[in-house]
């Protein structure tokens, strides 16, 4: 919760010492966005390794696979503009991220308890992304404004589609 209060603040700081940007240049916030999504992203995507290691659920495997589809284009493209120091907050933990101890128990865990820790662990990395888009999401910057929309699309129908999985 600190770290997603300090994010936000980060945020609001940076938003307020930012000059009028055209379309095609990246603000401080732009950037800051794309710097904390792309370990963010590569979060999920490692998760979703393990759920196409370890998951015997076709429709587990699927999300996965989704997953890693939609998330690995958005990195690329997020490295277009930050360049070099991409992924310099790598090191911390941010909004919806799963630590080093649940990383182990997701890696440890197999069976049914495997895709519900997923699947719980995913919808939270998930909703962290969501809140981490809409920072963004009135970008003056196209190409920022457009992947943050993108993001809260299709993150938000992978969360509903997966709280309906763990009612089931």
């Amino acid at each position: 919760m600190k770290r997603a209060l300090a994010f936000i603040v980060a945020i609001f700081l940076l938003s307020s010492c930012a000059t009028e940007s055209s379309q095609n240049e990246f603000s401080p916030q732009d950037m800051m966005f794309a710097d904390m999504m792309i370990p963010h992203h590569e979060q999920a995507i490692e998760m979703s390794d393990l759920a196409l290691a370890k998951s015997t659920s076709e429709v587990i495997l699927s999300l996965a696979k989704q997953i890693k589809e939609t998330q690995q284009p958005e990195i690329e493209l997020m490295r277009t503009f930050t360049g070099e120091n991409a992924g310099m907050h790598a090191g911390h933990t941010m909004m919806g991220m799963l630590d080093e101890s649940e990383m182990a128990e997701l890696s440890a865990a197999t069976g049914e308890a495997f895709n519900q820790l997923f699947l719980k662990g995913m919808i939270e990395h998930h909703k962290g992304a969501i809140q981490m888009a809409e920072m963004v999401v009135g970008s003056a910057n196209s190409t920022v404004s457009d992947l943050a929309k993108s993001i809260i699309s299709s993150q938000t129908a992978e969360v509903d589609f997966m709280e309906t999985l763990l009612k089931n």
